[in-house]
């Protein structure tokens, strides 16, 4: 049986994890994407988002940079290694060239600077889960 965020799965709601320290952040963006019909787990930290339950799988992954313990870049860089297909959407309120430069040669899926309007986090997302040409 598959599940909700199955994305083989053309009736069900993609799940997006979000991961930012700040629940202001994370309680804006669930509020956005569920406006828009995403499933949304949001996570407090990048250790609580590696630490959550194994069969637990998401379309895509929104996550600040900067957080106490491990950031955002840290994070991708994970994922990436795990070899697991999720595209990553990277947003900071600092944003530097160089930061950005290391996210999009990690493979970042997006690159968002805070604050920033809810319309391009959508098209972001959207953009990211989009099947490869």
């Amino acid at each position: 049986m598959s599940s909700p965020s199955d994305r083989s799965n053309p009736n069900s709601s993609p799940c997006i994890a979000v991961v930012d320290d700040d629940e202001s952040v994370r309680e804006g963006l669930r509020n956005l994407l569920r406006s828009v019909g995403y499933e949304v787990r949001a996570f407090c930290s990048a250790e609580d988002f590696l630490e959550r339950p194994e069969g637990e799988a998401f379309s895509c992954l929104v996550s600040d940079i900067q957080m106490p313990g491990m950031g955002g870049l840290e994070l991708q860089k994970r994922i990436v290694a795990s070899g697991m297909p999720l595209p990553v959407i990277l947003m900071t309120a600092f944003p530097r060239d160089h930061v950005q430069r290391q996210a999009e040669e990690q493979g970042a899926a997006g690159f968002l600077t805070k604050p920033f309007d809810g319309s391009r986090m959508i098209e972001c997302v959207e953009r990211a889960l989009r099947p490869p040409a």
